[in-house]
C-alpha cells in the first residue's frame, strides 16, 4: 500500500507540474500580444482579440491553480514522510517501555557485526529475564506488572554504555548489546553487575516494595557465534543457566552449557515418549510404626526404566518440571500404584509427594478424585504430601487445593517440614493432617546438636497442635530409637527398607505376613458377602 501510495503521490505530482508548466509557456507567449491588446483598447486605438484575452485569463488561472496545487502536495508529501517515519519508529520500537524491539536489535546487532569487524572490537549481548515476574503480575494485576517493565527498561538505560542498544524481546525479557573492548573484557562484567543491581533496587507499588531481581546471560563474538541469531541464542542460553544457579546473577556462555541443553533436550524427548508406553514406575519405600517396628504405609516414589536402566530421580524430575511434563508423569505412576496398593491390607496408607508446579494448578483436587474413581483406591487410605515451599507463590490456591482434598477424605501432609520460612504460620493457615520433619535434620542428629533441638521442637510443636509427626532419612537403629523416644510415632528410611518395586514391596509385605488381596479375591468375597458397594462408594470409604 504504501508502494502505491508513492506511486499515485508521484504521478498527481507529474501532473501538477506538467500543468504548471504548461500554463507558464502559454502566459509567456501570449501575454506580451494580449497585454498590447488590452492597452490599445483601454486607449481607443485598437480592439483587443477576445481570444487571446480568455487565453491569458486562463493561464493566470491555471497558474494560481497549479501554485496552490504545488503547496498543497508539499504539505502533504510532509505529512506523509512524517507519518512513515512514525511508521517505522514504531516498527522497530517497544510500544510500552519505549526501548527498541526484537526486530531492531537483531537489525542492530548485524550492523554492529559489521563495525567490530572494522574497529576490531567484539560484541556483548547481554540477556536479562526477570525472576518470578509472574508473581508480581499475579499479586499485583497487570497494571502494576507493566509499571515494573518501564522502571525496568529505566534502569537499564541508567547503567548501559551510551551507544548500547537496548531492547525489550518479549515479555519480561531484555536486551543489551555494545561493543568493547577485548582486551577489556573485565568491563562486560561491570556492565552485567552494574544490570543486575539496578534491577535488583527496591521497587514501590501501592505504598508497599518488593524485591525484583533478574538473570543475565552473556554471550560474546569471540565464542565463535559469527550470526545474530547464535549471539542471541547463547546469550539465552546463559541466562537459564544464570536462574539455575540461583537468580539474582549473570553468567558467561561456555559451550558446556549448549552440550547440557543438548542432552536435556534428549531426556525431555525420551520421557515424552516413555510416559505412554508406562516407562515410569511406582516404587514403594515403608513407613513404619516406631514403637512397634510394624509396617503401616508407604511412600510412593517415581522411578524410570529406560532400555533396562533404572534412571536416577535427579537426573528427570527437575526436567519433568519444567517442561509440565510433571503432571502426565504423575498421574501414571499415581495410576499404577493405586491399583496395586488397593489390593494390599486396608490399613496401609499410601503417600503421595505432589510437585510445586502441580500445586498451581486450580483442578489438581478433582484430577486425584477422579484417578481415585477410575481406580477404586480408597481416598481415606491416600496421603497427599505438599511440601512448605510450594505453598509461597499462592496461598489462597493452595488452600482451596487442600480444603477440597480433605473434604473427600484425603489426608493432607506438610512435607519437609522446618526448611521454610513461616512454618506456623501455614500450620495455622491449612488444614494439614501430619507433619514431616525434612530429612536433612535427621541424618545430621548424630553430628550436630542443634539438629537435635529443632527435632525435638517440631515434634514438640506438633503434639500441642495434635499434629502427629513422621521423620524421614533414618538410616540407624540408634536414631530410630532417639525419634522414638522424642515422642514420634512415625518414621521412613533406610533403616526400614529402600525404596523398591511392586514385586519387592510384595515379598515385603509377605514377610510381614500380611497377605496381597488380588481384584478376583475382592470379587469372590464380595459375591459371597453380597456386598453391593459400587466402586465409588469404594473410593471414598
Amino acid at each position: 500500500m504504501r508502494k502505491n501510495g508513492h506511486r499515485n503521490g508521484a504521478g498527481r505530482d507529474v501532473v501538477t507540474g506538467g500543468i504548471m508548466v504548461a500554463a507558464l509557456i502559454l502566459f509567456i507567449g501570449t501575454s506580451g500580444s494580449v497585454l498590447s491588446d488590452i492597452v490599445q483598447h483601454v486607449d481607443n486605438i485598437g480592439e483587443a482579440d477576445n481570444v487571446m484575452v480568455s487565453a491569458l485569463l486562463l493561464n493566470i488561472a491555471l497558474i494560481i491553480f497549479g501554485w496552490r496545487r504545488y503547496r498543497e502536495m508539499t504539505v502533504e508529501m510532509a505529512e506523509r514522510i512524517a507519518a512513515e517515519n512514525r511508521a517505522t519508529e514504531l516498527a522497530v520500537t517497544d510500544p510500552l517501555t519505549g526501548l527498541k524491539n526484537r526486530r531492531a536489535v537483531t537489525e542492530g546487532t548485524a550492523e554492529l557485526f559489521m563495525a567490530a569487524r572494522k574497529q576490531h572490537c567484539q560484541i556483548a549481548f547481554l540477556m536479562l529475564d526477570l525472576d518470578d515476574f509472574k508473581r508480581i503480575n499475579d499479586l499485583y494485576g497487570h497494571a502494576a506488572g507493566d509499571d515494573v517493565m518501564c522502571r525496568v527498561a529505566a534502569r537499564m538505560l541508567s547503567v548501559a554504555p551510551a551507544e548500547a542498544i537496548v531492547a525489550r524481546l518479549g515479555g519480561d525479557e531484555f536486551g543489551c548489546v555494545f561493543l568493547f573492548d577485548p582486551d577489556q573484557a573485565n568491563a562486560v562484567d561491570d556492565i552485567a553487575a552494574r544490570m543486575v543491581e539496578a534491577v535488583s533496587q527496591p521497587t514501590p507499588q501501592d505504598r508497599l516494595e518488593f524485591d525484583l531481581t533478574t538473570s543475565v546471560g552473556i554471550s560474546v563474538s569471540e565464542t565463535g557465534a559469527e550470526s545474530v541469531e547464535l549471539v542471541m541464542r547463547r546469550a539465552d542460553i546463559a541466562m537459564y543457566a544464570a536462574k539455575r544457579l540461583g537468580k539474582n546473577r549473570y553468567a558467561w556462555f561456555d559451550p558446556e552449557m549448549e552440550a547440557a541443553l543438548l542432552s536435556r533436550n534428549e531426556v525431555e524427548l525420551a520421557m515424552r515418549r516413555g510416559i505412554p508406553l508406562g516407562e515410569f514406575l511406582p516404587h514403594f519405600e515403608p513407613q513404619v510404626d516406631l514403637a512397634s517396628g510394624e509396617i503401616i504405609g508407604f511412600e510412593m516414589l517415581a522411578r524410570w526404566m529406560h532400555d533396562g536402566l533404572l534412571v536416577s530421580p535427579d537426573s528427570f524430575i527437575g526436567i519433568a518440571e519444567d517442561t509440565a511434563l510433571i503432571e502426565s508423569l504423575s498421574i501414571s505412576v499415581m495410576e499404577q500404584a493405586f491399583m496395586e496398593v488397593r489390593q494390599w491390607p486396608a490399613h496401609l496408607s499410601l503417600a503421595v509427594n505432589i510437585s510445586p508446579i502441580q500445586l498451581r494448578d486450580p483442578w489438581l483436587a478433582q484430577k486425584i478424585v477422579k484417578l481415585l474413581t477410575e481406580t477404586g483406591f480408597p481416598a481415606h487410605r491416600l496421603e497427599i504430601e505438599i511440601t512448605e515451599s510450594s505453598l509461597f507463590e499462592n496461598l489462597t490456591l493452595a488452600q482451596e487445593t487442600i480444603s477440597s482434598l480433605k473434604n473427600q477424605g484425603i489426608s493432607v501432609v506438610l512435607d519437609d517440614f522446618g526448611t521454610g520460612y513461616s512454618s506456623l504460620a501455614h500450620l495455622r493457615a491449612l488444614p494439614f493432617d501430619r507433619i514431616k520433619i525434612d530429612k536433612s535434620f535427621i541424618l545430621s542428629l548424630e553430628e550436630k546438636n542443634d539438629s537435635e533441638a529443632i527435632v525435638k521442637a517440631i515434634i514438640g510443636l506438633g503434639s500441642s497442635l495434635g499434629l502427629p509427626v513422621t521423620a524421614e532419612g533414618i538410616e540407624h537403629a540408634e536414631v530410630a530409637e532417639t525419634i522414638r523416644a522424642m515422642g514420634c510415632h512415625r518414621g521412613q528410611g533406610y533403616h526400614f527398607g529402600h525404596p523398591t518395586d511392586l514385586l519387592g514391596a510384595r515379598a515385603l509385605l509377605a514377610q510381614n505376613g500380611m497377605p496381597i488381596i488380588t481384584d478376583a479375591q475382592r470379587e469372590t468375597a464380595g459375591h459371597r458377602h453380597h456386598d453391593d458397594q459400587s466402586p465409588w462408594r469404594r473410593a471414598f470409604g
